[in-house]
């Protein structure tokens, strides 16, 4: 495993500070507009504009990559983060803050495009999940860290400067490589309409995680907050959720190659519906609460890659990377409708209504899902596709995993 991460330790060191940097600005931003009295929906409307941002640099960002190449690009899109970072200190207004995540989500964007493309070019044939996990545990283990910072209080701008901080140094890995960045291909993603089609269990499973992920990720610290915790148990809770998020994808994963993949979906909805619910209706504290946020993480950040191998199941292997590249942005529309949406349940119920809404949304999967297992007969279990840890960033990410790329068509 070392030897196919040597020569990506440069693209793993660049993420892990980069994410340590932005990845807890939305917490930040979100409870600093709680504290300053701002209404719920206002609060998920600035949420919403960075998943929207997401979305926006997932389909353009290409383009800025292949006209000045991977490197000129990572380092304009890290500059123009670090400033929007540094601008939250000047002024604090929903509206001025709306516009300023809409440019953080397409920025960060347009930093996983230049990554995972030059990740897949990268990686070995054979090392090409061992890269992927490594990724996932940077990415997701530097937006874990960076929780920490949002108990800094020297100055109300002093989180806002060491998360800039954070942003451009992440600039020097990658600055500072001495190999080419690799040629960025067109990949354009399967028709929605299509996707449909060929899984309806993976693309609704794919648009319900969008919206109860965008509603965690926008209002999880505000949730915190209004059950009356410190800043620095908001910052743990929050950190538990993402950390588990990374431990309980293997072992899912492994069960859903073995079993029909839609009753590992089904017992994964099952199981966020009734850990949602304990977090809506128990005001939980201390360790409990972290224990269901750890368990609230693993089971619902399992559930995008579970859609999208239950989606690959039914295609080929030349169809694979398109599809996946389709419930991204499925996954992507969901979560910019999640903030608004949970910002809605928590004007109306308090504190509860933030993982309540979750835990109906689950549930609603969960009937969906039994439904769709009713309606058509299981893959056999010779014929369903290894699973495989993904990212919820852009369609590039899928490449990295590609089964066709490392098979061709009549060998699958």
């Amino acid at each position: 495993m070392l030897s196919a991460l040597l020569p990506v330790r440069s693209l793993l060191a660049a993420i892990f500070i980069l994410m340590a940097g932005a990845g807890f600005v939305g917490s930040l931003t979100a409870l600093r507009l709680e504290a300053a009295g701002v209404a719920s929906l206002q609060i998920g409307v600035v949420a919403t504009a960075y998943f929207a941002g997401l979305t926006i640099g997932s389909l353009r960002a290409p383009a800025v990559v292949r006209r000045v190449g991977h490197i000129r690009a990572y380092a304009a899109f890290v500059a123009l983060l670090s400033a929007s970072t540094l601008a939250y200190g000047l002024h604090q207004g929903p509206w001025f803050w709306t516009g300023l995540r809409l440019i953080d989500g397409i920025c960060l964007a347009g930093v996983y495009v230049c990554i995972e493309s030059w990740l897949n070019d990268r990686a070995e044939a054979g090392g090409r999940g061992s890269v992927l996990a490594a990724y996932m545990i940077f990415l997701y283990g530097g937006q874990a860290l960076g929780q920490s910072f949002l108990t800094l209080e020297a100055s109300p701008a002093t989180p806002f400067l060491v998360a800039s901080i954070l942003v451009s140094l992440a600039v020097l890995p990658v600055a500072l490589t001495r190999s080419a960045g690799p040629v960025l291909l067109e990949q354009p993603p399967l028709p929605l309409q299509r996707l449909y089609q060929v899984s309806p269990l993976g693309f609704v499973g794919a648009a319900l995680t969008g919206v109860m992920l965008g509603a965690f990720y926008g209002l999880g610290a505000v949730y915190a907050q209004r059950l009356g915790l410190s800043l620095a148990a908001t910052a743990g809770f929050m950190s538990a959720v993402i950390a588990g998020g990374v431990a309980l994808q293997w072992p899912l994963g492994w069960l859903s190659d073995r079993l029909d993949r839609r009753k590992v979906i089904v017992g994964a909805l099952a199981g966020t519906a009734g850990v949602a619910a304990g977090l809506s209706l128990a005001a939980p504290a201390g360790l409990l609460l972290s224990l269901l946020g750890a368990m609230f993480g693993g089971l619902s950040f399992a559930l995008y890659p579970l859609c999208v191998a239950h989606a690959n199941d039914h295609l080929s292997p030349e169809q694979r990377v398109a599809a996946s590249g389709g419930l991204v942005l499925v996954y992507s529309a969901g979560a910019a409708a999640g903030p608004v949406a949970g910002a809605a349940a928590l004007g109306l119920f308090g504190a509860p209504g933030l993982f309540g809404l979750i835990a109906v949304l689950a549930a609603a999967g969960l009937a969906f899902g039994l439904w769709r297992q009713a309606a058509r007969p299981p893959v056999a279990a010779d014929l369903q596709q290894s699973y495989q840890i993904l990212p919820r960033t852009t369609p590039l990410s899928a490449a990295v995993v590609d089964p066709a790329a490392e098979a061709a068509p009549d060998q699958a």
